[in-house]
Parts: structure tokens; sequence; C-alpha cells
């Protein structure tokens, strides 16, 4: 398959000390593919996330983006092209709940007619049809969440990242919204940080486990609990999952 995202080499060191926080990352990940980044706090999950629209530079290296490099790209027009969820929904709370799915639409200027039938179209796939007059305020952590995959995907992105969007969540809620997401996703390219193993197995074809600012495994995620490496066995152990 083509490629969506692409890091050649790339290191980023802390700007204030100069320390290595990602050491020399080769990670290829195809168009439509979906892949979970885990690993312990501070292994470089989230900055390789931030890599992929431009919030983080590489001090050495190079990021492509559907094989452009980000040198070569216009950064405000990229992210508005990928979705984005994050923990805690990140709404607007002084806006409604339409207004917040429509913020990239309006964004792009689509037309007023255009931006109704998107938002009221993302809303019914995650199950608020009638909330669009809403206030975050009034919703559930989960409602919110809900809200914030519809604003994720109401302007069909090519790529989708996230970034532990669940976490904040009781199990139960959390379960039902990775099956939503799971079943929205369709052929988005999907980045998806967690630190939960059994959530990366659920909602990405492949895992990546980061290690000190390096990559130490990289398997399907059926192969995943199979790798000969010390860390994935103590992720296995730790998320009760019989290898």
């Amino acid at each position: 398959m083509p490629s969506a995202i692409e890091l050649r080499g790339v290191s980023v060191n802390a700007p204030a000390t100069g320390d290595p926080i990602l050491r020399d990352i080769d990670l290829c990940i195809g168009a439509g593919e979906s892949v979970a980044l885990i690993g312990r706090s501070g292994a470089g999950k989230t900055t390789t996330l931030r890599l992929m629209n431009g919030l983080v530079r590489p001090s050495s290296g190079a990021v492509a983006i559907h094989g452009v490099s980000l040198d070569a790209t216009d950064i405000v027009a990229l992210r508005r092209r990928t979705g984005y969820i994050i923990q805690g929904s990140g709404l607007f709370p002084h806006r409604t709940v339409f207004d917040n799915v429509a913020t990239v639409p309006r964004l792009l200027e689509w037309d007023e007619a255009r931006i109704k039938r998107a938002v009221d179209d993302a809303l019914a796939r995650v199950g608020l049809a009638r909330f669009g007059e809403r206030r975050p305020r009034s919703l559930s952590g989960g409602e919110q969440q809900r809200v914030g995959i519809a604003r994720a995907i109401v302007a069909e992105p090519s790529i989708l990242l996230c970034d532990e969007p669940f976490g904040a969540l009781d199990p139960i809620v959390r379960s039902e919204l990775q099956d939503t997401f799971v079943a929205l996703r369709g052929g988005v390219t999907v980045v998806f940080v967690t630190h939960d193993l059994a959530e990366a197995m659920r909602v990405a074809q492949r895992i990546v486990l980061f290690d000190g600012g390096r990559i130490v495994a990289d398997a399907p995620s059926h192969a995943f609990v199979d790798q000969p490496v010390p860390l994935v066995r103590q992720f296995v152990a730790a998320a009760r999952i019989p290898a």
C-alpha cells in the first residue's frame, strides 16, 4: 500500500537541554492503516504523534505526509486536513455541540448547507443525532468524547491522530467508545497513542512499542504478544493477555 506517513532517521532533542527524546526513528504507515503507538510515560509516543502534524520538528531526519516532506508542506492546511481526537474531548464550552463539530468545515469555508449536512451526519454516526443544540457542560464524559469523535471525522480527513482519547473514561464507556471508533474509522489512516495494550489490540491493526525514545517492537496486532522483547512481555503481563 502507498505510504501516508513516513519518518526516516528522525531524532528529536529537548530544546532546553539537548537531551534526546527520540532516537533515529524509522516508521512507515500505509494509507488506510491503523497503528497504535504504545509505551511507558516518556517513551516518545506523543512526540512521534506531534511530528506528524508539525507541532514538533525533528532535530535530524525527515517527516513526509503522503510523500511530501513537511518542509515543503503548508502546515496550517495539513492540520485542517487532519482529524484529532484527544483526551477530554477539548470542546469549546461556550459553543453548541453543532458549532463544535462545525469548527473545521467553517475553517475550510464550506457553505452552510454543506456544513449542516456533514455535521448532522457525523452526529448521527456517533449516536448523538438530537444533541446539536446542547452545550458540552450538559453532556456526560462519554457523550463529550463522542462529540470529539464527530468533530474529528466531519471533514472526512485522510489521517486521524488520536492521543489517548479514551484514557480518562470508566471501563464500560471506554469499551463502548472503542467499538464506536473502530466502526467509524473506515479507510482513514489512524495513529492511536495509548498506554493500554488491550486497547491497542482492539483499535489498531499494528502495534509499535517505544522505549527510551526508540522503537523496540513493531508487529501486527495479532502477533504482537509473540514478539521476543522483554518489554512486550511486561505489557502482556500487565494487560493480563494470554501469551
